[in-house]
């Protein structure tokens, strides 16, 4: 489908960011609404992007409707909503559930009833692996079921006027202005104060750096077949491979063991615990991540999917090299080593 005009809900956000400028790049007008404290904080932003202020998840369905009726957009990306890394009160699916579910089928609806045609929604490859395993991971991690739900939401708006899919989104690498990556807080201060860096053995995973995000959400805006999930992937890797080259990138010096996932396990289960005693619950329940999901090569070919979605006619090849991505990503998590 040819696109002329898109509306980006979250589009001064890292994945929204780079999204953005790749519709621009291909001289697809571009809108998007960001946070009202975000006011004074964007003179970063590109000032070809039309950008308005606002929280979509406290405005009313007609304000949104309005807003999105505007300027007769042709397609709707969706990249809203909390990661894994939050930890809510407990219950946690009941957090994820209104965040990722309730709002994204809510708002996505009022994109429809806008007249908007085509919608895009980013998920989790994890969404992709639960299914897989018909629904097991989600039977311990709320962030995955709430994730698995989202999709079946916005599937369900889907009809002959109103087309939906979702990008099913790996671990991604990069960096973008004025921001600091996430990795060193979300994942890399697991591993403060440790002699050595631990992981479970034989473990692996899909990866992307964000340009090649971006180019998978424009080839699922145009190209993408309705009520469809679309795993995304640039490349896959082994998590002791993956973590010792951050740790190089990154000048740590201390040596990579792995363990028995379920040795890793027993560990995780203080952590669980420990934030029980809070009355809280992570998304991912961090003793099965090790014996569920981080021993596990979750894996995704991306050649298929990025037949289907015509990335030779686009031009697209998946974004930049990801090893080159995370050498980049490191040095800005830790930018006093350098």
């Amino acid at each position: 489908m040819e696109l002329k005009n898109v509306f980006i809900a979250g589009g001064t956000g890292f994945l929204g960011y780079y999204t953005a400028m790749q519709f621009d790049k291909m001289n697809i007008k571009v809108d998007t609404i960001a946070l009202p404290k975000e006011l004074n904080n964007l003179d970063w932003f590109p000032k070809n992007i039309g950008l308005s202020f606002g929280n979509l998840f406290e405005m009313s369905d007609e304000e949104i409707i309005k807003l999105l009726k505007k300027n007769n957009y042709d397609a709707f990306i969706y990249a809203l909503g909390p990661d894994d890394r939050v930890v809510p009160d407990a219950p946690a699916i009941d957090f994820f559930a209104e965040k990722l579910v309730n709002q994204s089928k809510r708002i996505c609806e009022c994109a429809k009833n806008a007249g908007i045609k085509r919608c895009v929604v980013l998920g989790s490859y994890f969404a992709h692996f639960d299914k897989l395993q018909n629904g097991e991971l989600g039977k311990y991690h709320p962030y995955i079921k709430a994730r698995t739900m989202q999709e079946e939401a916005v599937f369900s708006l889907a009809d002959e006027n109103f087309d939906v899919m979702v990008a099913e989104l790996p671990y991604i690498f990069g960096t973008m202005p004025e921001r600091k990556p996430l990795w060193r807080d979300s994942f890399l201060s697991n591993f403060d104060g440790m002699k050595s860096v631990f992981f479970p053995a034989g473990g692996g995973t899909a990866m992307i750096d964000v340009t090649g995000v971006a180019e998978y959400i424009v080839a699922i805006a145009i190209n993408g077949k309705s009520k469809t999930a679309y795993p995304v992937a640039k490349e896959n890797m082994t998590y002791k491979d993956l973590v010792m080259l951050m740790m190089k990138e990154s000048k740590d010096n201390r040596p990579y063991k792995e363990l028995p996932a379920f040795l890793c396990a027993l560990g995780a289960k203080k952590m669980v615990k420990h934030i029980k005693k809070q009355g809280k619950e992570s998304g991912l329940n961090a003793a099965k991540l090790m014996t569920q999901i981080q021993n596990k090569k979750f894996y995704i070919n991306p050649e298929p999917i990025k037949e289907e979605l015509k990335f030779t006619e686009l031009g697209f090849t998946g974004g930049r090299d990801v090893k080159e991505s995370i050498a980049e990503t490191m040095k800005a998590c830790y930018p006093e080593r350098f």
